[in-house]
């Protein structure tokens, strides 16, 4: 399909503004070079080209690609004829609503069903088509660029007006294959990544995706584009509740929570993007061949302007992008070149007088560039119209700065509208990026860092399983009847490594004093009524019970409430509270939950996911993640947490998600107690699947 050398046009035509005539024009415009043969009863020609009748009647042993611009109540037939003609591929831009009819499949459906029983690949339906620019094939009926610039870039995309927003970008991103995939009733995104992976020229893989239709396909492919270095750009939209419903009437897609894509993205190191400038500044950049090596910790940055400079690092404090710690030899050197009054800082504001700018600016550069810490430099000034001469100015310092320095290297203007174009494209041409935001340019700068961090992580160790008779037993509990209370749920965790406060069940005040002096004074007691999954949203907890009258006072409370069961419990140290948990994901199964704790986490919503097993390498990449990570640490006083404790209390629960995920919906330990002693957990609620 993607290769195909001759080309049948079902629904040619010669009518002005048609999609028949486009069709025919885009291949004309890309400059392709196989045979195209367009298909329509009514023409003996279109636009030059001989026209035939149809698919089965064109030259030939059949054709490998079909372009399908016909309508929704003629593309079944359209689809079988060409099919039966030889077609080995087709393309469909057709909506393929029709009116629902009871007792009938949808019409996606059955045309997905046509192509499948066939074995031939399709792309669409309610897509764009494709440009290859590799092969100069643009199968597509919408206008695109006259010319387009082959690179190292593919985008493939479920939105067609984003696919048709790059492909007409004026920065020059250099493409050699955009797509759009629609509804991906045949070829799935995860097919066009193979495709695409497969061929050495591809550098940067970009995707904006709906959703994943095939899990499995598609995180085998980001995990190799992990393995060949290839970085990839996610722009996963449907991550709040209002746009998932408009991602579902949009395309029939089932927008899955979006930490399971928080998941998968940092376990393969996929940068993700909020914005098509975050993702266009990304693109250009990682379009660039230089690269962070080694352990320089962050940027440099050579500013014209304090109040620029200000709001740069801002926004990179914001955006969580270090500046390099340069040395006090690197400070001298610039001191040196900068006019009097000047700092010497990075980043830097190197503008005084303006009288021997050019040296200053590339000597200050220099050194920051033969600094250690600096990983990737950037020339922050506003690219508004310089004029000729082109040999002086910024232009020439950025292609100086270019010539002298191995390491990435870009020029970021703060402010999109203001860049005098075709001067941009001087540096482009050059081989120098030029990023056209603050934010998205530091964006960019921060993936083009984080890339070099997710390559140097070192492969996910082997997590020590528990016993194969302990994981049976508890595969054999979870698929049985009946609900799983506080002190199995806790005897489960327990069983996986994962340490828990000792506990008692009891039934009277006398059970329930016993119980406590066997574990310990002080104890919290709880109710164990059935179907009461938040305890202390009833009013079901009682906390640092001293003695018997404490427990026998708080048990009568509760029992006379609550009901006679209740579970008693051993104080957890004080500390920071965090929750653990497990929960099923629609699309890419069993995560692992880490949260900020307590009655408020719902309400926090401060959290990550991972996709398990962890090794302690990948669980405290997790616990990093979080808002609170801080408060582990100690703060105002209090004494740090056992941070490596908590740590492994969470990749043990991976090895449980892995093990039992299919068998839950969910599993909850709010809260974790995460203190100077350990980390321990205080109550656990275990939802078996009902499926």
């Amino acid at each position: 399909m993607l290769e195909a050398r001759s080309v049948a046009v079902v629904g040619a035509s010669v009518k002005e503004g048609s999609l028949g005539r486009a069709m025919i024009e885009e291949l004309q415009r890309g400059g392709y070079e196989g045979s195209v043969w367009p298909v329509n009863p009514g023409y003996n020609e279109v636009l030059g080209l001989a026209c035939f009748p149809s698919v089965a009647e064109t030259p030939g042993d059949g054709v490998d690609l079909a372009i399908l611009g016909v309508a929704n109540q003629r593309i079944e037939r359209a689809a079988r004829a060409a099919i039966d003609a030889g077609a080995r591929s087709l393309v469909t831009f057709s909506s393929l609503y029709e009116e629902p009819t009871p007792g009938t499949p949808p019409l996606t459906e059955r045309l997905a069903a046509i192509a499948r029983d066939a074995g031939v690949p399709m792309c669409g339906g309610n897509g764009m088509g494709f440009l290859h620019e590799s092969v100069k094939l643009r199968a597509t009926g919408f206008p695109t660029p006259d010319h387009m610039r082959h690179g190292p870039v593919t985008f493939i995309s479920h939105s067609g007006s984003a696919f048709a927003a790059l492909a007409f970008n004026d920065r020059g991103i250099g493409f050699n294959l955009l797509v759009s995939s629609g509804q991906e009733l045949g070829a799935t995104m995860a097919d066009y990544m193979a495709y695409a992976l497969d061929r050495r020229e591809t550098r940067v893989l970009a995707l904006l995706l709906e959703t994943v239709r095939d899990p499995e396909s598609f995180v085998a492919q980001i995990a190799r584009a992990h393995e060949l270095d290839v970085p990839v750009l996610a722009l996963k939209v449907g991550r709040t509740e209002g746009s998932k419903a408009m991602v579902t009437a949009h395309s029939g897609a089932l927008a899955g929570e979006h930490g399971a894509y928080e998941a998968l993205f940092d376990a393969y190191g996929v940068h993700e993007m909020l914005t098509l400038e975050e993702m266009a500044d990304t693109m250009e950049l990682f379009s660039s061949p230089r690269r962070v090596t080694g352990e320089a910790a962050g940027i440099a940055s050579v500013h014209d302007s304090g109040g620029e400079r200000a709001l740069f690092v801002d926004r990179a404090h914001d955006l969580g992008v270090a500046f390099a710690a340069v040395n006090d030899a690197t400070i001298a050197t610039i001191a040196d070149t900068l006019d009097p009054g000047l700092e010497a800082a990075n980043p830097l504001d190197a503008w005084g007088t303006g009288i021997d700018a050019d040296r200053i600016f590339c000597e200050s550069f220099l050194a920051l560039h033969d600094d250690p810490d600096t990983a990737a430099m950037a020339f922050v000034v506003d690219l508004t119209r310089q004029g000729e001469p082109y040999d002086e100015g910024y232009l020439q310092i950025a292609r100086d700065v270019w010539d002298t320095t191995i390491k990435p290297f870009c020029v970021l203007s703060n402010l999109a509208s203001t860049i005098a174009i075709e001067e941009a494209q001087l540096l482009r041409d050059h081989g120098i990026p030029v990023l056209e935001g603050t934010s998205s340019g530091l964006v960019a700068l921060r993936a083009l860092l984080a890339h070099r961090d997710a390559g140097a992580r070192a492969a996910t160790a082997p997590v020590a399983p528990v016993a194969e008779d302990v994981r049976e037993r508890w595969r054999d509990r979870l698929s049985s009847s009946g609900e799983i209370g506080e002190l199995e749920a806790l005897a489960l965790l327990a069983d996986y490594g994962v340490p828990v406060v000792a506990a008692s069940a009891a039934s009277s005040a006398d059970e329930a004093v016993t119980a406590a002096a066997a574990i310990g004074f002080p104890v919290v007691l709880k109710t164990a009524a059935e179907g009461v999954q938040h305890k202390s949203d009833v009013g079901g907890v009682r906390l640092g019970l001293a003695d018997a009258d404490a427990v026998r006072a708080a048990y009568d409370e509760v029992a006379m409430r609550l009901g006679p069961k209740v579970t008693v419990a051993a104080m957890a140290p004080p500390g920071v509270e965090v929750a653990l948990g497990l929960v099923r994901d629609p699309t890419f199964g069993p995560l692992v939950l880490v949260a900020a704790g307590g009655v408020l986490v719902e309400l926090l919503h401060d959290r990550a996911l991972a996709l398990p097993p962890l090794d302690e390498a990948g669980a405290r990449r997790v616990i990093d993640r979080l808002q609170m990570r801080p408060l582990l640490d100690g703060v105002r006083g209090a004494p740090p947490s056992d941070v490596r404790a908590l740590v492994q209390a969470v990749s043990r629960l991976s090895v449980l998600a892995a093990d039992l995920g299919d068998l839950l919906d969910a599993l909850d330990v709010n809260p974790v107690i995460a203190s100077p002693e350990g980390a321990v957990a205080v109550d656990a609620l275990v939802m078996p699947s009902a499926s």
